[in-house]
């Protein structure tokens, strides 16, 4: 039995929640989730429950929420749905265009249903963890990787709706192929846009856009040549990207890179795909440098290595000043 085994079954020693989940945050950063060479794990979605602090949902809320049928947003979800991860094999054999359909139908429905709640100053349905506590998924320290912060939640203008926009159907994608049910995917899922990055998929998806000017100003800190480089090519973060930021990371493939990406992330806060997109450039520094045309490499990037974009990605987290990593870690909110 593994440590992450110990520690799901028994829980933290002593009860200890904020040791135990910074005990389970050093072990996915040092050792990893076990999975085998698809990507799959026994352990991996429910870890990312608890990293994601998301209340479990009774599988009768969520089946109500599937017999609802289409939502308003079910011609655009029909549109994306066919195209999750449609390279991909492995993802295709093991979940169906109708789970996709139904996880986001869902979803949209249950966020009309909190837009239309706050609009007509209803009072939404509690939300509190039942975990022992509200663990907040941690920000990377600047001084120590094991060392947890906190941030409040989002104070956004609730005029705005947060809806379905296109691409929420590939940051559901490793939700279902993780999960061992839709309804565990339907909660990690919901949560994660409702709570991590709301900014993400409101309509006028002013979280990526402050994302990727980020992606720019970190790119300038941490490789003042690279980032000259492109900028002397017009090839500002907003052209290249616009889907690493909006689906952290998911849309490069292979897919049990990103889900060994989004172990990371989750553990120490999904505003650091935005380090992690920069180290994917660093990556292949030579090769753009190297190149007149660096819009060409950069048309799709190269393949996702987990392992060494996360080596890079913390090594230079150091060098980012105080102001603008408040704003990397509250860009999504």
């Amino acid at each position: 039995m593994t440590n992450l085994d110990k520690l799901l079954l028994k829980g933290p020693p002593s009860g200890d929640l904020e040791g135990g989940l910074n005990e389970l945050r050093f072990t996915i950063l040092t050792q990893g989730i076990p999975a085998n060479n698809d990507g799959m794990s026994e352990l991996r979605i429910y870890i990312w429950l608890i990293l994601l602090n998301a209340p479990p949902t009774r599988t009768d809320v969520y089946l109500d929420l599937v017999r609802q049928g289409a939502s308003p947003a079910h011609t655009k979800i029909q549109n994306d749905a066919f195209r999750t991860f449609q390279s991909d094999p492995l993802f295709r054999r093991c979940v169906t265009q109708n789970s996709i359909t139904r996880v986001l139908n869902a979803v949209a429905w249950r966020l009309n249903d909190a837009h239309e709640a706050r609009v007509n100053g209803w009072q939404s349905p509690p939300t509190l963890s039942e975990f022992g506590g509200s663990p907040d998924t941690a920000l990377l320290s600047r001084n120590s990787l094991t060392t947890s912060a906190r941030t409040d939640a989002s104070t956004t203008n609730e005029a705005e709706q947060i809806g379905y926009v296109q691409g929420m159907n590939v940051l559901a994608g490793p939700f279902l192929y993780a999960a061992r049910s839709e309804v565990e995917a339907f909660t990690a899922f919901e949560r994660l846009i409702t709570h991590e990055c709301p900014g993400y998929v409101r309509g006028s998806m002013d979280g990526v856009h402050k994302g990727l000017a980020l992606v720019d100003r970190v790119l300038e800190i941490v490789d003042p040549k690279l980032y000259a480089h492109l900028m002397n090519h017009g090839m500002q973060a907003k052209i290249y990207a616009f889907a690493s930021v909006l689906t952290m990371c998911a849309c490069t493939p292979p897919l049990h890179e990103v889900l060994a990406l989004w172990d990371f992330l989750f553990a120490y806060g999904p505003h650091l795909n935005i380090l992690c997109i920069v180290a994917q450039l660093i990556l292949i520094r030579e090769q753009i440098l190297g190149s007149p045309s660096p819009g060409q490499i950069l048309r799709n990037f190269p393949l996702l290595q987990a392992k060494k974009t996360i080596g890079i990605a913390t090594s230079f987290a150091y060098k980012i000043p105080e102001d603008v990593y408040e704003e990397i870690i509250n860009h999504a909110k």
